[in-house]
């Protein structure tokens, strides 16, 4: 069917269809009390099938009479802020955002109203999906204009802040509001974050909050998977893969010399646990972040580095080194440690004066030197100067407090009277146990020199016996390598703490009888093995992986197992303990910043496809 040459089915209307009158009359009618075209321009507003041409119409129509867009037409802005222009023509996008700048500058107490809908585009639309006459509630992962559209978000978002300079105060509590329940999926999770550390980049004054945002929610998944049962739960997948292959294989294979090879869990970057997938994700784009933001065109810039491990410190004061038993997000730090040895002995120097400060909670104390000792086990970009200059900061302390306790009532072992000192005695031993052979090497003579002028007798023989609270896999690894030396005779406290069978920490209620506790200092190594496939390429090089001495005997029951299953001494020792955010009150309010122009141009983290 033609009309004048014009097919008339296929072709979209010349002029847009429309009922009742423009904004302005239906704006004096509703002061007049008559809402029935009122009514209506809401109902136009909302069809779903709008077209692009009925946008910009009603778009170009608000913008000349934003003035009179007062709180009282608010159920109007909020339908109009509805209004799909994500994904459309750019002659829709550059109108809604003209409407939107128009907006928040003659009325500002649409401010809130229009960062949330900006914010709330920075994840995949929720679509329905029939299935079995059932409708189900999903993302919409597959859409072809994401970027595009969180790019429009972006953009709106720092056209909004060109022209309110409070934005950065109203929108931080708009970001925590509407960030993501922890349980959805990887990809909206990881669209959400991606889309606030871009908003870090062009408003730093919002960097650290956005990090301590980010990092507390990544610490709810990581404290809910812990180390143990993702292990379990990834080697069983793996079984049950090997075991479908030798029944399919035993059915089907009649040739011996022709095997299938079939992609498996062990052959993937998945993680099969559904909580670890999800925290495998987001550190992916944290530490992309982290590279991109310290790197400018491949070359390290040392002033963004500085500011940007400055902002990570803070939330590791805040959030990282309360929460118990985390696994993989404090990886960042020392992800970013990496980068620069400056940054690696600023954050041991840091921690070394959390646990001397009297100031700071004990528990405190004791968490940062558990994170000294494994970091400098652990880091195999630290030289052994700066391992050097740690012991000789933390063993002289050791024999500081040794003697100040020796002639006073205290003298006696006692977790709760004397936890720092513990602990710092078990980063020592740790440390010691990886290092003891960087420490020897090149010169034999000089480093045993060394090692005796640490006078590591006079710690372990002193009446604390730090021997009988650290973890037993510590304590006989140590008095293995220290007995091979020749530096102190362990075994006999270690023996005598084993036939004595009194209470590490006395009971309230007394007696002297207590359930044996292998763990009495509640240790965890903050830097043990990484489990996340994917993120785990990143940090593989810069980590050094236990490896046992040959002619070192302990202790231990000696496990066969593959260098793959084996990668840590303590393995197995360490008795599981659940993850626990111990926050301190206050710990999620976020610090509110002054408010800063649209800054610096996007970088190459802002560019990496979704």
């Amino acid at each position: 069917m033609e009309i004048e040459g014009r097919d008339f089915m296929n072709t979209p209307p010349l002029k847009t269809v429309r009922f009742g009158g423009n904004v302005v009359a239906t704006l004096a009618k509703f002061k007049q009390g008559d809402t029935s075209d009122y009514e209506l321009l809401k109902h136009q507003l909302a069809d779903p099938d709008i077209k692009d041409a009925q946008i910009i119409n009603w778009l170009q129509e608000f913008r000349n009479c934003v003035t009179q867009l007062s709180k009282d037409h608010e159920q109007l802005i909020y339908v109009a802020l509805r209004l799909p222009w994500l994904g459309r023509s750019p002659a829709v996008v550059e109108e809604y955002l003209a409407f939107l700048s128009n907006l928040v500058s003659a009325q500002t107490v649409y401010l809130r109203a229009c960062l949330k809908m900006v914010v709330s585009n920075f994840i995949p639309k929720r679509v329905k999906i029939c299935e079995g006459g059932v409708d189900i509630s999903d993302s919409d992962d597959d859409d072809e204009n994401l970027p595009r559209s969180f790019d429009q978000c972006h953009q709106a978002l720092q056209l909004i802040g060109r022209y309110v300079p409070s934005t950065s105060r109203f929108l931080v509590p708009i970001l925590i509001e509407n960030f993501p329940f922890v349980q959805k999926s990887s990809r909206t999770l990881e669209c959400y974050v991606h889309n606030l550390l871009r908003v870090a980049v062009y408003i730093p004054s919002l960097r650290r909050d956005v990090l301590e945002l980010i990092i507390s929610r990544m610490l709810k998944l990581d404290v809910s998977a812990p180390r143990g049962e993702i292990e379990e739960v990834e080697e069983n997948a793996v079984q049950q893969e090997m075991k479908g292959e030798q029944e399919e294989e035993g059915l089907f294979d009649m040739d011996e010399d022709v095997c299938s090879v079939k992609s498996s869990p062990a052959g993937t970057n998945v993680m099969v646990h559904p909580v670890a997938e999800r925290l495998d994700t987001l550190m992916v784009v944290l530490l992309a972040f982290i590279k991109d933001m310290c790197h400018v065109n491949g070359c390290l810039d040392v002033e963004r580095t500085k500011d940007l491990y400055k902002d990570l410190v803070c939330v590791f004061d805040k959030l990282i080194l309360p929460t118990h038993a985390s696994c993989h997000v404090q990886y960042a730090l020392f992800y970013l440690c990496s980068f620069r040895l400056a940054l690696a002995e600023a954050f041991l120097e840091h921690l070394w004066r959390l646990l001397q400060s009297l100031s700071h909670p004990a528990v405190l104390r004791q968490s940062a030197a558990g994170y000294m000792g494994s970091f400098l086990a652990r880091a195999n970009f630290l030289p052994v100067a700066t391992v050097r200059a740690c012991l000789d900061l933390l063993v002289p302390w050791l024999h500081l407090y040794i003697a100040s306790q020796d002639s006073g009532s205290r003298a006696y072992c006692d977790i709760t009277l004397h936890g720092p000192f513990y602990n710092a005695c078990q980063a020592v031993f740790y440390t010691l146990i990886f290092r003891h052979r960087s420490i020897l090497e090149g010169d034999m003579k000089k480093g045993l020199a060394y090692l005796q002028g640490l006078n590591l007798e006079r710690i372990v023989m002193c009446q604390l016996n730090p021997l009988k609270v650290c973890l037993p896999a510590v304590t006989n690894m140590f008095a293995a390598i220290t007995r091979k030396y020749q530096l102190v005779f362990c075994y006999t406290i270690i023996e005598r703490n084993n036939r004595h069978v009194l209470p590490v920490v006395r009971s309230s209620v007394g007696g002297d009888c207590v359930s044996t506790n292998t763990n009495p200092l509640d240790s965890f190594f903050p830097f043990d093995p990484y489990m996340l496939k994917r993120s785990s390429k990143l940090i593989e090089p810069l980590y050094q992986v236990w490896e046992e001495p040959a002619d070192t005997i302990t202790t231990k029951r000696v496990r066969q197992c593959s260098d793959a299953d084996e990668d840590d001494f303590l393995r197995g020792e360490t008795p599981e303990t659940k993850g626990v955010m111990g926050m301190t009150p206050g710990s999620y309010e976020s610090h509110l910043h002054s408010p800063s122009s649209v800054g610096s141009p996007p970088i190459s983290f802002l560019q990496r496809p979704f």
